[in-house]
């Protein structure tokens, strides 16, 4: 399928509908792989698709034009997702790769380019197609060292790669058509959380570098095209990079013989007794990522687990992996669970939360042995009252 966005300019895209994770991140709803083809005196194609998309992709573009006829293949990002096609459509058409230098390196360790003629770009080089001139703009670690975006300047479009997108599948290409416009900013945050979250502090200077352009559109790599929402997300990207915490509280817990879920009901009980926000989620029945999203802007994290092995219990054990991957800063935190004859689960859990340098509460209710009684529960609910005071 092809949706023209302005006139010589596609969508040439790939719904991928059935995807349902990506680098063991949980995509739900499925994913696109956004590519675009620019129609001109010189004919190019904006990243392209998962090798497995191929067909697709090029079924696509055929409606256009020839896929043979394509001059130019810009590689704003090197990873599979964007470049599994790539060596295929060199071979197909002869087209010459735009990329910068370490863009060239990770296509080099990936594919036989032999054969391949590069063109290296550099920030704020342009290349003419015709009635149009391309601008390259490098913005490593966003969120690869080889992340470039590409503005379109006659037309105002930004093809901004990894950047403001989205793992959804949908039939509608662009925010406006969207019946529900919050469910999709959701999206993105989750997005964010989950891809972006470590490279934070890069975002501020990405924004006001894509606010120093003229934009009609942006075209991320994922998910739909931004046109009427463009501030609105920019601005959320800069909320999200700014580390800054709405009265919420994440808690996040495995259980066995639910013990340490009485805990996590207890002490979220107390913090909803004095108007925390509160998330509580089962680490085995709940996508990391869905996680990931709440934890981007609460205050609190409260992570249970009973101990097992000497050790947490092993979905608690993932999710602190990925906990500590994605870099989130500034939280409260608190461990709790239940044990047998031996409590170290919450050790565990606050050697995470200290190499994250998250601001621990620690208290005697939060460890439990076998079942938490009555008075117990109480002491749990107490501390979630404290808690949302500050007063701990």
């Amino acid at each position: 399928m092809v949706v023209k966005i302005k006139d010589g300019i596609y969508w040439s895209g790939s719904v991928d509908w059935e995807v349902r994770e990506f680098h063991g991140y949980e995509t739900s709803k499925g994913s696109s792989y956004n590519s675009y083809l620019i129609v001109d005196e010189k004919n190019v194609l904006i990243d392209s698709a998962k090798h497995y998309m191929f067909e697709e992709l090029i079924g696509g573009i055929k409606t256009v034009i020839d896929p043979r006829d394509i001059d130019y293949i810009v590689a704003n990002h090197a990873e599979k997702d964007h470049s599994g096609c790539i060596d295929k459509i060199v071979k197909l058409s002869g087209a010459k790769v735009i990329t910068n230098e370490k863009g060239k390196e990770h296509l080099e360790l990936q594919f036989n380019t032999d054969d391949w003629e590069f063109v290296i770009a550099d920030t704020g080089d342009e290349i003419n197609i015709g009635k149009r001139t391309l601008k390259f703009i490098k913005t490593p670690m966003l969120h690869w060292p080889d992340n470039m975006v590409t503005y379109c300047i006659e037309d105002k479009i930004l093809f901004s790669n990894d950047a403001f997108g989205q793992h959804v599948a949908t039939s509608e290409r662009f925010d406006y058509e969207l019946g529900n416009i919050e469910e999709i900013f959701e999206d993105a945050k989750e997005y964010f959380a989950n891809i972006l979250l470590p490279y934070k502090m890069l975002i501020p200077n990405a924004v006001n570098t894509v606010n120093d352009l003229d934009i009609e559109y942006i075209c991320p790599s994922h998910g739909i095209i931004w046109k009427e929402e463009i501030e609105k997300i920019l601005n959320k990207y800069l909320e999200w990079s700014s580390g800054e915490c709405k009265n919420k509280a994440v808690i996040a817990y495995d259980s066995m013989y639910d013990s340490t879920k009485k805990i996590a009901h207890a002490i979220g009980n107390g913090l909803l007794d004095n108007g925390v926000e509160v998330k509580i989620y089962n680490i085995s029945g709940t996508p990391m990522n869905t996680i990931m999203r709440e934890i981007l802007d609460a205050k609190y994290i409260l992570i249970g687990s009973p101990t097992l092995n000497s050790n947490v219990y092993p979905p608690v054990a993932m999710f602190l992996a990925y906990l500590e991957g994605l870099k989130p800063d500034g939280k409260i935190a608190a461990a709790f669970g239940s044990y047998g004859w031996m409590e170290m689960a919450t050790e565990v859990i606050k050697k995470s939360f200290e190499k994250l340098n998250f601001k621990i509460i620690d208290d005697e209710c939060l460890k439990c042995k076998f079942v938490p009684k009555e008075e117990h529960i109480k002491k749990c609910h107490e501390f979630g009252k404290k808690l949302s005071k500050d007063i701990l």
